[in-house]
C-alpha cells in the first residue's frame, strides 16, 4: 500500500513580506525544508509544502510571514530556531518570542529571546529578584541579562548596573601576573566590558562608568558593601567559593536585581574544591523570589558546532566517569582471608 504525502499549499498577497520570508535564492525556504523535514515549492505567490512536517512548516511559514508584514527582521538563524520553537513539547507562537525586543543596540539587530528558553529565562529575570542561570557557553545567560540591566537602567527602573566575575583560571594567581591590578584583572572583565560596548553609546557609557552608574569589578570588589537599586549580574559563577558566593548574594540590598550565570561542568576551582554556584543551587532550591533555569546544548545559539562538541565532550566525561565508578574498589573489598 502506498502511503499519502503530507502535503499543504499557501498563499501570500504581500511580495515584499514573502521576499523577507524567502530570503537570498530562496535561501530561507531551504533553511525550513532541512529543519521540519520537508519540501518547498515556491511558484508565483504560492508555496506548495510536502512530507511529514508539513503541519509544522505550514505554521512556521504562515508566522513568519506575520512577522514580516510587521516589519520584523529576522535572521536565517532565527528562522531554523523559529522552526525548532514550533518543533518542540512546549511550542508557543513565534510572536511570543521573537516578537519581543529588549534591547535596541547603538549598531546590529536588536536583542531578543531566540528561543522557548531564553523567553522563559528573561521572564524569570523580569520575575524574580535573584535568578540563577545554568548552562554551557554559547547560550546567552550573560548577554540577555547584561541587556536585561541595561534595559531597566535605561527606564530608570534602577541606579546602578554592577558586573562581576571572580578573577578565577586555572593554574594562574593573579599576584604572579605582572602590571598594575587594573591590568591583572582586565583581561578576566574584558567579556562584559565587549558586550556593554554592543549595547551602547561608547559616549555615554563612558561617562557612565565614570561616575560609577556601570561598574565592571572583580568578585572580591564587592566584599563589605550593600547594593541597593542595582541589577547585579554575576558571570563564571561556577569559579565562586561557597564563601564567595555566600559573601555575593548577602550584599543584596532594596530594590536590587541578582542575575547569577555559570556552567557547573566548566570550573577552574583547584581539584577538590566545591562551586558556590554548584553550593547554591542546592540551597535555594525552595526560596520564594529566587529562580533557576537550565540551559542545554540544544539552546546554543553560536554556531552549530559548539553544540555539536558540547555534546561530544559531556558525552566522553560522562563515560570516564562511568569508567572510574567501575574502577573504584568495593567498600569492604581487597582486604585479607580470615
Amino acid at each position: 500500500m502506498t502511503k499519502s504525502i503530507r502535503r499543504e499549499k499557501l498563499a501570500f498577497d504581500d511580495p515584499e513580506a514573502l521576499q523577507a520570508l524567502c530570503g537570498s535564492n530562496n535561501s530561507r525556504l531551504k533553511l525550513i525544508e532541512r529543519t521540519a523535514g520537508v519540501e518547498l515549492h515556491l511558484r508565483g505567490n504560492e508555496i506548495t509544502i510536502e512530507g511529514d512536517g508539513a503541519e509544522i512548516a505550514k505554521s512556521a511559514l504562515e508566522q513568519l510571514y506575520d512577522l514580516a508584514l510587521e516589519g520584523k527582521s529576522l535572521s536565517s538563524d532565527d528562522v531554523v530556531r523559529a522552526v525548532k520553537l514550533l518543533q518542540g513539547d512546549d511550542a508557543q507562537p513565534i510572536s511570543a518570542v521573537f516578537g519581543e525586543t529588549i534591547l535596541t543596540p547603538r549598531a546590529g539587530r536588536p536583542i531578543a529571546p531566540k528561543g522557548a528558553t531564553q523567553k522563559k529565562y528573561v521572564d524569570l529575570v523580569r520575575g524574580n529578584d535573584i535568578v540563577f542561570a545554568v548552562g554551557p557557553a554559547g547560550t546567552g545567560k550573560t548577554y540577555l541579562a547584561m541587556a536585561l540591566a541595561v534595559r531597566a537602567l535605561l527606564d530608570k527602573q534602577i541606579r546602578r548596573i554592577i558586573l562581576t566575575r571572580p578573577a578565577v583560571e586555572a593554574g594562574e594567581r593573579l599576584g604572579f601576573l605582572p602590571g598594575t591590578l587594573e591590568e591583572k584583572v582586565d583581561p578576566y572583565l574584558r567579556p562584559l566590558f565587549d558586550a556593554l560596548h554592543d549595547m551602547m553609546d561608547p559616549d555615554k557609557l563612558q561617562r557612565m562608568m565614570e561616575d560609577d552608574t556601570i561598574e565592571v569589578a572583580p568578585l572580591a570588589f564587592l566584599r563589605g558593601r550593600t547594593l541597593n537599586e542595582s541589577f547585579i549580574v554575576l558571570d563564571e559563577a561556577q569559579n565562586t567559593t561557597p564563601a564567595q558566593m555566600k559573601m555575593f548574594l548577602t550584599r543584596m540590598g532594596y530594590s536590587a536585581k541578582m542575575v547569577i550565570t555559570g556552567d557547573t561542568t566548566q570550573t577552574d576551582l583547584p581539584h577538590g574544591q566545591r562551586s558556590g554556584l554548584r553550593d547554591a543551587l542546592d540551597l535555594v532550591q525552595d526560596i520564594r523570589g529566587i529562580g533557576t533555569i537550565t540551559f542545554t546544548d540544544a539552546d546554543v545559539v553560536r554556531h552549530p558546532l559548539v553544540a555539536a562538541l558540547i555534546r561530544a565532550y559531556d558525552a566522553r566525561d560522562r563515560s570516564r566517569s562511568e569508567a572510574r565508578e567501575r574502577e573504584a574498589p568495593k567498600p569492604g573489598g581487597g582486604g585479607l582471608d580470615s
